[in-house]
């Protein structure tokens, strides 16, 4: 009998199928890159979304409500504010050498983790603020590799530059680095000779 992966309740994708398509063929392996590929967990759980979180633009009926904020788009509505900005630094030797899908989550982990271990912060909270919510600014960069992560992280810590260096377990792997929400202008220095991801 087929082992099957479930994703959604209707739908069923055996094993050997799934891993065909989403690993690549030296998933066992260790990429050319000299790296370990990302293990995928056996169990995956989804729940199903409530009605209001599927829809994707919630409208209010008052009209001034739906209006967005004039200005510094997540840096608070003020036209004279300065943007407040969440950079985000991705390695390339991963983006080569593993599932695009788990590059990004990655990312996802760090910038979370940045902004929760840092959710009273006076920048955060406005970045975060439900009339931002919907304008948020992100910077999303490369570096080559561990190696240069690393370097980043230090120097972002020499700088007094609040970050989160996701390191994936159990592989021990960093992999990203985020930093909590500031405005541009106190950090953009640090990050000006890295690359754009793309």
């Amino acid at each position: 009998m087929a082992t099957h992966l479930r994703f959604f309740s209707p739908c069923r994708v055996p094993a050997a199928s799934f891993t065909r398509l989403f690993l690549p063929s030296s998933a066992s392996k260790v990429s050319a890159a000299g790296l370990p590929p990302l293990p995928l967990r056996r169990s995956l759980r989804s729940k199903p979304m409530s009605t209001a979180a599927t829809n994707s633009e919630m409208v209010d009926s008052d009209p001034a409500k739906n209006e967005k904020p004039v200005g510094g788009g997540g840096g608070g509505g003020g036209g004279d504010e300065e943007v407040i900005v969440q950079y985000v630094v991705l390695r390339r030797d991963l983006i080569d050498a593993w599932p695009m899908g788990s590059v990004v989550t990655q990312g996802c982990h760090a910038a979370v983790a940045a902004i929760w271990s840092h959710r009273d912060d006076a920048h955060t909270v406005r970045y975060c603020a439900p009339e931002n919510i919907d304008s948020m600014h992100k910077v999303t960069l490369e570096v080559k590799g561990e190696t240069q992560m690393l370097n980043l992280a230090e120097k972002l810590k020499g700088g007094g530059i609040a970050h989160k260096l996701w390191i994936e377990q159990p592989e021990n792997i960093p992999t990203c680095i985020a930093t909590k929400p500031y405005p541009k202008s106190e950090v953009a220095s640090f990050f000006k000779k890295l690359k754009l991801c793309k």
